[in-house]
Protein backbone atom coordinates (compact mmCIF):
# COMPACT_ATOMS: atom_id res chain seq x y z
CA UNK A 1 0.00 0.00 0.00
CA UNK A 2 1.68 3.42 -1.03
CA UNK A 3 0.52 6.28 1.17
CA UNK A 4 0.91 9.46 -0.12
CA UNK A 5 0.32 13.39 1.72
CA UNK A 6 2.02 16.80 1.25
CA UNK A 7 2.19 19.81 3.30
CA UNK A 8 2.67 23.52 2.49
CA UNK A 9 5.47 25.21 4.20
CA UNK A 10 4.00 28.40 5.78
CA UNK A 11 6.62 28.77 8.22
CA UNK A 12 7.16 27.55 11.97
CA UNK A 13 4.89 24.28 12.62
CA UNK A 14 2.61 25.02 15.77
CA UNK A 15 0.57 22.33 18.04
CA UNK A 16 -1.86 22.35 15.57
CA UNK A 17 0.01 21.35 13.13
CA UNK A 18 1.65 18.83 15.22
CA UNK A 19 -1.34 17.16 16.51
CA UNK A 20 -3.31 17.35 13.50
CA UNK A 21 -1.15 16.37 10.15
CA UNK A 22 2.41 16.22 11.70
CA UNK A 23 1.46 13.35 14.08
CA UNK A 24 -0.69 11.10 11.21
CA UNK A 25 1.96 11.72 9.21
CA UNK A 26 4.37 9.77 11.83
CA UNK A 27 2.00 6.76 12.05
CA UNK A 28 1.62 6.79 8.65
CA UNK A 29 5.24 5.58 8.21
CA UNK A 30 4.42 2.45 10.19
CA UNK A 31 1.39 1.48 8.17
CA UNK A 32 2.88 1.23 4.34
CA UNK A 33 5.31 2.83 1.98
CA UNK A 34 4.86 6.39 2.61
CA UNK A 35 5.81 9.70 0.47
CA UNK A 36 5.16 12.66 2.13
CA UNK A 37 6.16 16.05 0.01
CA UNK A 38 7.17 20.02 0.62
CA UNK A 39 4.34 21.73 -1.22
CA UNK A 40 6.72 24.35 -2.36
CA UNK A 41 4.96 24.92 -5.86
CA UNK A 42 1.61 24.96 -4.02
CA UNK A 43 2.79 27.54 -1.83
CA UNK A 44 3.38 30.33 -4.66
CA UNK A 45 -0.20 30.92 -4.98
CA UNK A 46 0.54 32.64 -1.24
CA UNK A 47 3.88 33.33 -0.88
CA UNK A 48 5.68 35.78 -2.97
CA UNK A 49 8.88 36.16 -1.38
CA UNK A 50 11.70 34.07 -2.08
CA UNK A 51 14.00 34.08 1.05
CA UNK A 52 10.85 33.68 2.73
CA UNK A 53 9.71 30.12 0.77
CA UNK A 54 13.61 29.18 1.14
CA UNK A 55 13.27 29.73 4.92
CA UNK A 56 9.65 27.74 5.22
CA UNK A 57 10.52 24.90 3.44
CA UNK A 58 14.02 24.48 5.71
CA UNK A 59 11.52 24.98 8.59
CA UNK A 60 9.00 22.24 7.46
CA UNK A 61 12.13 19.86 6.96
CA UNK A 62 13.45 20.46 10.31
CA UNK A 63 10.25 19.83 11.87
CA UNK A 64 9.23 16.78 10.45
CA UNK A 65 12.68 15.04 10.66
CA UNK A 66 12.73 16.68 14.51
CA UNK A 67 9.77 15.12 15.42
CA UNK A 68 10.42 11.71 14.42
CA UNK A 69 10.08 11.76 10.54
CA UNK A 70 12.16 8.21 9.59
CA UNK A 71 13.61 8.91 5.64
CA UNK A 72 14.40 5.54 5.74
CA UNK A 73 10.32 4.53 5.83
CA UNK A 74 9.41 7.83 4.41
CA UNK A 75 9.99 8.96 0.77
CA UNK A 76 10.95 13.08 2.58
CA UNK A 77 11.00 15.49 -0.70
CA UNK A 78 10.53 19.31 -1.89
CA UNK A 79 7.64 18.94 -4.58
CA UNK A 80 9.90 21.41 -6.86
CA UNK A 81 12.65 18.71 -6.87
CA UNK A 82 9.96 16.70 -8.90
CA UNK A 83 9.30 18.51 -12.22
CA UNK A 84 7.59 15.74 -13.87
CA UNK A 85 4.69 17.00 -11.40
CA UNK A 86 4.40 19.99 -14.07
CA UNK A 87 4.10 17.88 -16.94
CA UNK A 88 1.85 15.66 -15.75
CA UNK A 89 -0.90 19.07 -14.39
CA UNK A 90 -0.76 19.57 -17.82
CA UNK A 91 -1.88 16.80 -19.58
CA UNK A 92 -4.23 16.50 -16.65
CA UNK A 93 -5.75 19.82 -17.91
CA UNK A 94 -6.42 18.81 -21.24
CA UNK A 95 -9.78 16.46 -19.46
CA UNK A 96 -10.36 18.92 -16.62
CA UNK A 97 -13.78 20.79 -17.06
CA UNK A 98 -13.73 24.41 -16.18
CA UNK A 99 -16.92 24.29 -14.46
CA UNK A 100 -15.07 21.56 -11.72
CA UNK A 101 -12.57 24.01 -11.15
CA UNK A 102 -15.10 26.90 -10.61
CA UNK A 103 -17.30 24.83 -7.90
CA UNK A 104 -13.64 24.57 -5.53
CA UNK A 105 -15.02 26.04 -2.37
CA UNK A 106 -10.59 26.76 -1.68
CA UNK A 107 -10.64 28.83 -4.50
CA UNK A 108 -13.63 31.05 -3.46
CA UNK A 109 -12.58 31.10 0.17
CA UNK A 110 -9.06 32.34 -1.21
CA UNK A 111 -10.66 35.04 -3.03
CA UNK A 112 -12.90 35.79 0.08
CA UNK A 113 -9.57 36.54 2.02
CA UNK A 114 -8.13 38.71 -0.46
CA UNK A 115 -5.88 36.58 -2.86
CA UNK A 116 -5.19 37.56 -6.16
CA UNK A 117 -7.34 35.14 -8.69
CA UNK A 118 -4.00 34.17 -10.39
CA UNK A 119 -4.36 31.14 -12.44
CA UNK A 120 -2.28 29.21 -10.27
CA UNK A 121 -4.79 29.92 -7.71
CA UNK A 122 -7.54 28.62 -9.80
CA UNK A 123 -5.42 25.27 -11.20
CA UNK A 124 -4.26 24.63 -7.53
CA UNK A 125 -6.79 21.14 -7.95
CA UNK A 126 -5.24 19.72 -10.67
CA UNK A 127 -1.49 20.97 -9.80
CA UNK A 128 -2.92 18.48 -6.30
CA UNK A 129 -4.09 15.78 -8.65
CA UNK A 130 -0.75 15.68 -10.57
CA UNK A 131 1.51 15.03 -6.99
CA UNK A 132 -1.24 12.09 -5.87
CA UNK A 133 -1.38 10.22 -9.33
CA UNK A 134 2.06 10.52 -10.38
CA UNK A 135 2.88 8.12 -7.64
CA UNK A 136 0.27 5.54 -7.96
CA UNK A 137 -0.87 6.66 -4.50
CA UNK A 138 -3.68 4.07 -2.66
CA UNK A 139 -4.07 6.09 0.21
CA UNK A 140 -4.16 9.86 0.52
CA UNK A 141 -4.84 10.77 4.08
CA UNK A 142 -6.89 14.64 4.18
CA UNK A 143 -8.58 17.00 5.94
CA UNK A 144 -12.02 17.69 5.67
CA UNK A 145 -11.25 21.05 4.07
CA UNK A 146 -8.91 19.22 1.04
CA UNK A 147 -11.61 16.46 0.83
CA UNK A 148 -13.33 18.16 -2.21
CA UNK A 149 -9.38 18.66 -4.20
CA UNK A 150 -9.36 14.26 -3.49
CA UNK A 151 -12.49 14.37 -4.81
CA UNK A 152 -11.38 16.23 -8.12
CA UNK A 153 -8.31 14.03 -8.13
CA UNK A 154 -10.95 10.83 -8.63
CA UNK A 155 -12.39 12.60 -11.30
CA UNK A 156 -9.78 14.07 -13.48
CA UNK A 157 -8.03 10.07 -12.92
CA UNK A 158 -11.12 8.30 -14.15
CA UNK A 159 -11.98 10.78 -16.89
CA UNK A 160 -8.15 10.60 -18.61
CA UNK A 161 -8.40 6.65 -17.70
CA UNK A 162 -12.04 6.67 -20.12
CA UNK A 163 -10.49 9.62 -22.73
CA UNK A 164 -7.39 7.49 -23.55
CA UNK A 165 -6.42 4.21 -21.24
CA UNK A 166 -6.19 3.02 -17.96
CA UNK A 167 -2.95 4.96 -16.63
CA UNK A 168 -3.87 5.97 -13.16
CA UNK A 169 -4.85 3.87 -9.93
CA UNK A 170 -8.03 5.99 -8.52
CA UNK A 171 -7.02 6.32 -5.13
CA UNK A 172 -9.07 6.44 -2.12
CA UNK A 173 -9.29 9.10 0.97
CA UNK A 174 -8.42 8.71 4.74
CA UNK A 175 -9.68 11.13 6.44
CA UNK A 176 -10.19 11.48 10.63
CA UNK A 177 -13.52 12.94 10.82
CA UNK A 178 -13.01 12.88 14.82
CA UNK A 179 -10.09 14.11 14.88
CA UNK A 180 -10.22 17.26 17.92
CA UNK A 181 -10.29 21.09 16.76
CA UNK A 182 -6.94 22.46 18.39
CA UNK A 183 -7.63 25.77 19.97
CA UNK A 184 -5.52 28.83 20.07
CA UNK A 185 -4.49 31.13 22.73
CA UNK A 186 -7.76 33.00 21.82
CA UNK A 187 -9.81 29.83 21.64
CA UNK A 188 -10.39 30.07 17.61
CA UNK A 189 -9.12 26.97 15.83
CA UNK A 190 -5.21 27.26 15.75
CA UNK A 191 -4.41 29.15 12.95
CA UNK A 192 -1.42 31.15 11.59
CA UNK A 193 -4.17 33.56 10.03
CA UNK A 194 -5.71 34.39 13.24
CA UNK A 195 -2.29 34.95 14.96
CA UNK A 196 -3.09 32.47 17.64
CA UNK A 197 -0.55 29.76 17.62
CA UNK A 198 1.71 28.14 19.87
CA UNK A 199 4.81 27.73 17.82
CA UNK A 200 6.88 23.93 18.31
CA UNK A 201 10.23 25.87 17.34
CA UNK A 202 10.01 29.39 17.80
CA UNK A 203 11.66 31.63 20.57
CA UNK A 204 11.31 30.14 23.93
CA UNK A 205 10.03 33.42 25.98
CA UNK A 206 7.55 34.35 23.29
CA UNK A 207 5.89 30.72 23.73
CA UNK A 208 5.89 31.47 27.31
CA UNK A 209 4.16 34.63 27.08
CA UNK A 210 1.60 33.14 24.55
CA UNK A 211 0.64 30.31 27.03
CA UNK A 212 0.32 32.78 30.11
CA UNK A 213 -1.88 34.82 27.28
CA UNK A 214 -4.21 32.38 26.72
CA UNK A 215 -8.02 33.84 27.17
CA UNK A 216 -9.48 32.26 30.32
CA UNK A 217 -12.49 33.99 31.72
CA UNK A 218 -13.24 36.61 34.97
CA UNK A 219 -13.67 33.72 37.44
CA UNK A 220 -12.28 34.79 41.02
CA UNK A 221 -9.33 32.74 42.29
CA UNK A 222 -11.64 31.13 45.23
CA UNK A 223 -14.12 29.77 43.18
CA UNK A 224 -14.50 26.69 40.69
CA UNK A 225 -13.19 27.16 37.66
CA UNK A 226 -15.50 26.25 34.43
CA UNK A 227 -14.27 23.09 32.76
CA UNK A 228 -16.37 22.46 29.48
CA UNK A 229 -15.09 25.07 26.37
CA UNK A 230 -11.38 25.40 28.33
CA UNK A 231 -8.44 25.69 26.67
CA UNK A 232 -6.83 25.19 29.25
CA UNK A 233 -7.86 21.84 29.63
CA UNK A 234 -8.17 21.64 25.80
CA UNK A 235 -4.49 21.97 25.64
CA UNK A 236 -3.21 20.06 29.03
CA UNK A 237 -5.20 16.80 27.48
CA UNK A 238 -2.98 16.86 24.47
CA UNK A 239 0.19 16.34 26.75
CA UNK A 240 -0.92 14.56 29.52
CA UNK A 241 -1.67 11.06 30.92
CA UNK A 242 -5.04 10.30 31.63
CA UNK A 243 -4.54 10.58 35.37
CA UNK A 244 -2.44 14.03 35.49
CA UNK A 245 -5.57 15.37 33.37
CA UNK A 246 -7.67 14.11 35.81
CA UNK A 247 -5.79 15.78 38.64
CA UNK A 248 -5.41 18.91 36.30
CA UNK A 249 -9.60 19.09 36.18
CA UNK A 250 -9.78 18.02 39.89
CA UNK A 251 -7.86 21.24 40.62
CA UNK A 252 -10.10 23.50 38.92
CA UNK A 253 -12.94 22.01 40.49
CA UNK A 254 -12.02 23.07 43.51
CA UNK A 255 -11.00 26.33 43.05
CA UNK A 256 -8.69 27.91 45.04
CA UNK A 257 -6.23 28.09 42.28
CA UNK A 258 -5.99 30.97 39.57
CA UNK A 259 -5.66 31.08 36.66
CA UNK A 260 -1.97 31.92 36.48
CA UNK A 261 -1.23 28.96 38.27
CA UNK A 262 -2.97 26.44 35.57
CA UNK A 263 -1.16 28.69 33.23
CA UNK A 264 2.46 27.65 34.48
CA UNK A 265 1.11 24.03 35.29
CA UNK A 266 0.55 24.02 31.02
CA UNK A 267 3.66 25.34 30.30
CA UNK A 268 5.49 23.23 32.23
CA UNK A 269 3.70 20.03 30.72
CA UNK A 270 3.98 21.51 27.15
CA UNK A 271 7.83 22.20 28.18
CA UNK A 272 8.49 18.94 29.12
CA UNK A 273 6.25 17.44 25.87
CA UNK A 274 8.63 19.30 23.53
CA UNK A 275 11.85 19.28 25.10
CA UNK A 276 13.18 16.05 23.22
CA UNK A 277 11.62 17.48 19.59
CA UNK A 278 13.38 21.21 20.36
CA UNK A 279 16.62 19.41 20.88
CA UNK A 280 16.34 17.03 17.45
CA UNK A 281 15.70 20.49 15.83
CA UNK A 282 18.56 22.26 17.27
CA UNK A 283 20.83 19.45 16.65
CA UNK A 284 19.22 18.95 12.89
CA UNK A 285 19.86 22.67 12.38
CA UNK A 286 23.56 22.62 12.94
CA UNK A 287 23.70 20.23 10.20
CA UNK A 288 22.29 21.40 7.02
CA UNK A 289 23.64 19.28 4.57
CA UNK A 290 22.31 16.04 6.09
CA UNK A 291 19.04 17.60 5.67
CA UNK A 292 19.47 18.66 1.98
CA UNK A 293 21.19 15.10 1.75
CA UNK A 294 17.34 13.22 3.23
CA UNK A 295 15.68 15.65 0.72
CA UNK A 296 17.69 15.23 -2.20
CA UNK A 297 17.48 11.22 -1.69
CA UNK A 298 13.60 11.31 -1.10
CA UNK A 299 14.04 13.62 -4.59
CA UNK A 300 15.31 10.88 -6.03
CA UNK A 301 13.70 8.32 -5.29
CA UNK A 302 10.05 10.00 -5.61
CA UNK A 303 11.50 10.59 -9.66
CA UNK A 304 12.11 6.73 -9.87
CA UNK A 305 8.53 6.37 -9.02
CA UNK A 306 7.23 9.20 -11.10
CA UNK A 307 9.00 8.41 -14.26
CA UNK A 308 6.75 5.13 -15.12
CA UNK A 309 3.45 6.90 -14.64
CA UNK A 310 4.65 10.17 -16.74
CA UNK A 311 5.99 7.82 -19.72
CA UNK A 312 2.74 6.14 -19.57
CA UNK A 313 0.37 9.08 -19.34
CA UNK A 314 2.80 10.83 -22.81
CA UNK A 315 2.11 7.29 -24.49
CA UNK A 316 -1.76 7.33 -23.78
CA UNK A 317 -2.09 10.67 -24.99
CA UNK A 318 0.35 10.35 -28.20
CA UNK A 319 3.32 12.16 -27.41
CA UNK A 320 5.68 9.35 -27.72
Amino acid sequence: MRILSGIQPSGFLHLGNFFGMLQRALRWQQKGETFLFIADFHALTTVGDPEALRRNVREAALAFLACGLDPKRTVFFRQSAVPEVLELTWLLSTVTPFGLLERCHSYKDKLAKGIAPTHALFAYPVLMAADILLYRADVVPVGIDQKQHLEVTRDLAAKFNQAFEPVFVVPREDIEENVATIPGIDGQKMSKSYGNTLELFGDREEFRRRVMAIRTDSTPIEEPKPIAGSVLVALYRLVSEPQELEEFIASMRRGGVGYGTLKKELLSKLERFLAPFRERYEELRGKSGLVDEILDEGARTARAAAAPTLDAARRAVGLV
